[in-house]
């Protein structure tokens, strides 16, 4: 726990806990809504009720409750007692324990979780020596998944490099965002294979409600254009542990 990084995110649950409403980040408006539940879709339709699955940075919980959907035996982790102390207030099942576990250094066997799964969370990561880790703990032939954010939207952008930006969503000192190039190259140096990160996500979640359907469908156009999809604010995150 002597890390920075790990003091800062810990600090900053804290403040967090102190914000919370149950409104950070505008998953809650009518266009985040939209947003939160491809997510979901993007990152749960693999899993099956049999599996052993750990959740990356789980925070309070919120896609925690969408995995727990799927039946499957769920691992929640953060770095933060503070936020996963609203966790357990929120979900309490019996195929979900939620830990505290430094990401770096977690205290399970190796080859132990089917899939790793995160929403917006790698990027508060040091990405070398949480990849080395996840490999370490994933079955050969288990899966990873993730959604975060693209460094080459222009809005993700200053959000990450001015200081008025970055206080309005309550950035954390570390946090960052990705070039999705450079990420692959990352995935690969960690040993994984068939590794897919994928730009998508134009609609904004402040869009105003009559506007959802139009922009929606535009930007699942602009995805499908070579450069212009390059600015979407998030990367889809998939690779996969040899499995030999």
């Amino acid at each position: 726990m002597s890390d920075q990084r790990l003091q800062n995110e810990i600090a900053h649950g804290k403040h967090l806990k102190k914000v919370w409403r149950g409104t950070l980040w505008y998953w809650e408006t009518p266009a985040g809504q939209r947003r939160w539940d491809r997510r979901v879709k993007m990152l749960t339709a693999h899993i099956r009720p049999a599996m052993e699955v750990l959740e990356i940075g789980c925070g309070v919980g919120y896609f925690t409750q969408e995995i727990a959907k799927t039946k499957a035996k769920i691992t929640a982790i953060d770095i933060s007692p503070d936020l996963l102390e609203v966790a357990r207030e929120k979900l309490s099942a019996s195929q979900v324990t939620f830990r505290i576990e430094n990401a770096y250094q977690m205290n399970f066997p190796g080859d132990t979780f089917d899939t790793i799964v995160g929403s917006s969370t790698l990027h508060h990561l040091d990405v070398d020596q949480a990849l080395g880790e996840f490999f370490r703990v994933l079955k050969p032939g288990g899966s990873l998944y993730f959604t975060e954010p693209n460094m080459m939207n222009p809005q993700v952008f200053l959000e990450r490099h001015t200081r008025f930006f970055g206080k309005l969503i309550e950035k954390s000192p570390n946090e960052t965002a990705f070039f999705r190039r450079k990420l692959k190259n990352d995935f690969l140096k960690a040993g994984f294979k068939d590794i897919q990160i994928v730009p998508f996500d134009f609609l904004h979640p402040l869009t105003p409600n009559c506007l959802i359907s139009v922009i929606n469908r535009a930007g699942m156009i602009l995805e499908r254009i070579p450069l212009l999809r390059e600015i979407a604010g998030s990367l889809a995150i998939t690779a996969c542990k040899p499995s030999s």
